[in-house]
């Protein structure tokens, strides 16, 4: 079990943090071409769920899976775009996203008079909070295939 990366994007796609914990292949592109190619697929997919569900979804898209991983999506009512890519042993990382919303975006970067918002997150407090929220997750593991 484990965590393999997070993106968090604003509402116009542009990617405002990146961090890698357990990634064990690279895409081949650049970080800038990888976060376009994440936030157009997110994009299309989220359209494709919303025209294709029989039912009116309240939470809309939340995950997909592949083969080799699970992406969770969290989506808040400001536009920003939590994804986060685990194993497939994660089968829910919807409460872990909120958190890391509520709890430590909102604390250590909106409630921040130095960050500003719209514009990468720099702060190394949030980083660290961050990244210890992660290490702490019962399902990351630093050793996972």
């Amino acid at each position: 079990m484990t965590v393999h990366n997070l993106y968090i994007f604003d509402r116009n796609g542009s990617c405002l943090y990146y961090n890698e914990w357990n990634r064990k292949k690279q895409a081949g592109i650049s970080k800038d071409e990888e976060f376009k190619l994440m936030y157009g697929m997110l994009f299309s997919i989220r359209s494709f769920v919303s025209k294709m569900s029989p039912l009116d979804m309240k939470e809309g898209f939340l995950s997909f899976q592949t083969s080799k991983y699970r992406l969770h999506y969290y989506e808040t009512p400001s536009g920003l775009r939590f994804v986060m890519n685990t194993d497939l042993s994660v089968s829910n990382a919807r409460e872990t996203l909120q958190h890391i919303y509520s709890n430590l975006y909102v604390e250590y970067i909106v409630k921040n008079p130095v960050c500003v918002l719209g514009q990468s997150l720099d702060s190394e407090l949030f980083s660290s909070r961050l990244d210890a929220f992660i290490r702490a997750l019962p399902y990351y593991s630093p050793r996972a295939a």
